[in-house]
């Protein structure tokens, strides 16, 4: 299969977002060159990748004659298509109801358009974000722009492809167990799921007993994941949390880091795994204090409470269709995974307030971790980014084994609320991106962009069009 990529010598090139903002700033380039650059990137490639759910570049072009007084004024961007845009449907990557158009824009939104990013549209995700690859039944897959044969990772799969390929130097993701920073790994980018309660979510993650989600971006440089939380900041803040500020460059003293390779389910693939302990070794190499541990905080039972628990959001999903989404809902159209974690958790309803009860628990028990290590180094996925079709929602007890197996560092931090960062630090021996992992305290993101930072200096990951 082919590598596809949208970047070459127009308005964009292949600047990242601060530089694209910068030029716009100068007026080396004009903003309607900009956009109509990125509406032509976008038609270029989505009929290879499949990554993009609604487009809204009449509105994109609109957009481009109000004048904007934010940071990133005029730098394209696209919105993943689970959140609110007033004006467009938001379909949540199923076919089970009829589109509707949104009546206002949801919080997170009105942050992200308040930077001066101008939205070209919505890219596609997994059905409600429960798979780690979107493949769609009618639609067919989201492809890797690295290769166009393997997955773009999910939930945020079309915002990874259409970052990675040049369309837009920034995206809208959101992560509620693993979906900024699998997309990320999968597609050699920036992805930092934040602290929970970083940026604002809907009212129906709010209130969910274990708070899961967190929103953030999906970048090629870790200037822009910076700049995008120092901007977003400035509009809306948790005073629960200390502020990121601006962090521009690596920290200066030197840490300590654990290093793992094993989940509590399975190890790291021999591949995955030695090029982890490179990554470790480069740190080591930065000056840093490395140690290798085990992974004996997190209990045998995670797996199966997770699993349980995000059966509990289908289950909500599937009993609350009608009233939410309307009378068109219709529970025929959802595809395997959807139905069969619904299913799982209706029979195993009586165990999830223990479930829910142990993930609680589970931030008491990684607090004592960072008690003792400011950052710990897994890789991001225990595999790297496995054919399209693997994880297809066919057979439901193949796909969620599958699912389990591979996304088996991620949930973890969704549970605790902790930031973590994806990098794309190495690549497979056959040329595929493959993400290593840094988590830190609940609060600590200027601390992982600061080591992102010396990382990114020390070893410069290769983009797409080089």
């Amino acid at each position: 299969m082919a590598r596809v990529h949208a970047f070459g010598d127009d308005a964009l090139g292949d600047l990242d977002a601060v530089a694209l903002a910068d030029a716009i700033r100068s007026g080396r380039v004009d903003r309607g060159e900009v956009v109509e650059a990125a509406i032509a990137r976008a038609e270029a490639v989505n009929s290879e990748l499949n990554g993009l759910a609604y487009q809204a570049f009449d509105e994109a072009r609109e957009a481009t004659g109000r004048a904007g007084a934010g940071f990133f004024a005029g730098v394209p961007t696209l919105i993943k298509d689970n959140i609110d845009v007033a004006g467009q449907p938001t379909m949540s990557g199923t076919d089970a109801w009829d589109p509707r158009p949104a009546g206002a824009d949801s919080a997170v939104t009105r942050v992200v358009l308040d930077t001066g990013l101008i939205s070209l549209g919505k890219t596609r995700l997994s059905e409600f974000g429960f798979s780690a690859a979107a493949e769609h039944p009618r639609l067919g897959p989201v492809r890797n722009p690295w290769n166009t044969g393997h997955t773009a990772g999910a939930s945020s799969s079309g915002s990874g492809a259409f970052v990675a390929a040049g369309v837009v130097p920034i995206a809208h993701a959101n992560d509620g167990g693993g979906s900024i920073r699998i997309p990320a790994a999968c597609n050699g980018l920036v992805g930092l799921k934040p602290s929970r309660g970083r940026l604002p979510l809907d009212p129906q993650y709010r209130r969910l007993p274990v708070g899961i989600v967190a929103n953030g971006v999906l970048t090629r440089s870790v200037r822009d994941t910076a700049a995008f939380y120092r901007e977003a900041e400035r509009l809306w803040r948790n005073p629960k949390l200390p502020p990121i500020g601006d962090v521009t460059g690596p920290g200066r003293p030197r840490l300590k880091v654990a290093v793992l390779t094993s989940s509590v389910l399975r190890e790291a693939s021999p591949e995955v795994k030695d090029l982890t302990l490179t990554s470790a070794a480069l740190l080591e190499e930065l000056g840093h204090h490395v140690e290798h541990v085990d992974n004996d905080w997190v209990p045998a039972s995670f797996v199966d409470d997770f699993i349980l628990y995000w059966g509990f959001l289908a289950f909500a999903q599937v009993g609350t269709g009608p009233r939410q989404f309307g009378d068109s809902f219709d529970r025929t159209k959802l595809d395997n995974l959807t139905l069969g974690l619904a299913r799982h958790t209706r029979r195993n309803i009586h165990r999830l307030p223990l479930a829910i009860a142990r993930l609680r628990g589970l931030r008491r028990r990684s607090a004592r971790i960072f008690g003792r290590y400011d950052v710990l180094l897994t890789p991001t996925l225990a595999d790297p980014p496995p054919s399209v079709g693997y994880l297809a929602p066919t057979d439901y007890n193949q796909v969620i084994d599958r699912l389990t197996n591979w996304v088996a560092f991620t949930p973890l931090q969704n549970v605790t609320g902790e930031p973590a960062i994806s990098l794309p630090l190495a690549q497979s021996a056959d040329g595929l991106p493959v993400g290593m992992m840094l988590t830190a305290d609940t609060g600590r993101e200027a601390l992982l962009l600061q080591v992102a930072y010396e990382l990114e200096e020390a070893r410069p990951w290769t983009p797409i069009h080089r």
